[in-house]
């Protein structure tokens, strides 16, 4: 009698924490890990690349702000697939050991030293071979009418290998690839399969983020995307995990296309991500925010603050991460407008004025970062 109600208990408890979770992840994208490849035509440019010269991944004082002050315990770190896995070499389990050292040592300081969760990104757009001009260039991975192209069992055993590196590390977070766009949605649901089948063979149990097409757009997940590809939410709920520790990766900026590359905030996050939060909802779905952004200026302060303020009011989403801090960005803007610079804390736009971080940051992040984050334990749902 006693062990029967123990499992009601237990039952009613884990029902009451799936309707009740909240916002468990809450923090930035770290962009330089693939940096210094682009050179239009000119297949090779950049690889291997030197580490702090051509491609960097943190700043470590840049963490110790974010944590330390700002109280965010998530990081987006990305890398390119190109450069752990060289193309002389081909995709799958042999490293450049020497790049995966440098990309490990800032993702061992952001989880072990700053107790922060870690997204591993391979920033790659579901492409390998040829990063000269992302997002265009390079074979699509498992597409079988392109010799040149790395196969879906080639990315498993890739994605076997990244996690049982980090197979004890429970801070880490594996997303499977950025922005997959035009190719077949089907063979996109394979090649996020395989590489959930590789991460759990590998015994790995953290949370994994799974891409849609069309660049993972959250306001596109319903509709026909690139070239007459089929929606997203026609394959990605037929994703199996055992563990039941996958949720889906989503990119959602609020510029008048959907890039991030201008200063105005037009797109009304909330109303353009409500078909995918229906769908969410109907498929007993969880979603992560993993880029979005705005310029400097008032309309995109309100419009982040509102998307924000709408992940947060639907349980349907674990977390968000904005785009972007990063050791290069110097003065660049890597997103939403030329003078609004990065969001990496010290630095200035190009202007010479406040960056990303004086702006974007202080008035539409900071305030809606919550109290309450996921702190301790495994990556996961909840």
């Amino acid at each position: 009698m006693l062990i029967t109600f123990l499992q009601a208990l237990f039952t009613v408890t884990a029902i009451f924490v799936a309707v009740g979770a909240k916002v468990l992840y809450a923090g930035v994208n770290e962009s330089g890990g693939e940096f210094g490849v682009f050179s239009p035509g000119n297949v090779g440019f950049g690889l291997p690349g030197r580490f702090n010269v051509d491609y960097a991944f943190i700043n470590k004082s840049t963490v110790d702000v974010f944590v330390d002050q700002e109280k965010i315990n998530f990081f987006r770190v990305t890398f390119l697939m190109e450069r752990m896995c060289p193309p002389s070499t081909g995709l799958g389990s042999r490293f450049n050991e020497t790049y995966f050292s440098e990309f490990a040592d800032a993702i061992d300081y952001i989880t072990n030293n700053k107790g922060a969760y870690a997204l591993i990104d391979p920033h790659n757009y579901m492409r390998y071979n040829d990063p000269s001009s992302q997002p265009t260039t390079g074979s699509v991975i498992g597409n079988t009418t392109d010799p040149a192209a790395a196969t879906t069992e080639q990315f498993k055993e890739f994605w076997h290998e990244i996690a049982r590196r980090f197979v004890r590390n429970e801070k880490v977070v594996f997303g499977i690839n950025n922005e997959p766009h035009d190719m077949a949605t089907d063979l996109l649901l394979k090649n996020n399969q395989a590489a959930i089948d590789g991460i759990r063979s590998a015994g790995a149990h953290q949370l994994i983020l799974a891409p849609g097409n069309g660049f993972t757009g959250g306001h596109s997940w319903t509709q026909v995307t690139g070239n007459g590809d089929a929606p997203s939410s026609d394959f990605m709920n037929q994703l199996v995990d055992p563990l039941n520790n996958t949720a889906i990766d989503i990119h959602e900026y609020l510029d008048i296309d959907f890039s991030g590359s201008h200063a105005e905030c037009t797109q009304p996050g909330p109303s353009n991500l409500a078909a995918l939060t229906q769908w969410l909802q109907d498929n007993n779905l969880k979603a992560m925010i993993t880029e979005f952004g705005g310029g400097n200026n008032d309309g995109c302060f309100q419009a982040v603050s509102d998307l924000i303020g709408y992940i947060a009011d639907n349980d349907v989403y674990i977390g968000w991460a904005i785009w972007a801090a990063g050791p290069l960005w110097g003065t660049n803007s890597p997103c939403c407008g030329a003078d609004t610079g990065s969001l990496e804390p010290g630095q200035v736009n190009d202007l010479g004025g406040p960056n990303g971080f004086e702006t974007v940051w202080a008035q539409a992040v900071r305030p809606n970062i919550p109290a309450t984050l996921k702190r301790s334990g495994i990556s996961g749902l909840f």
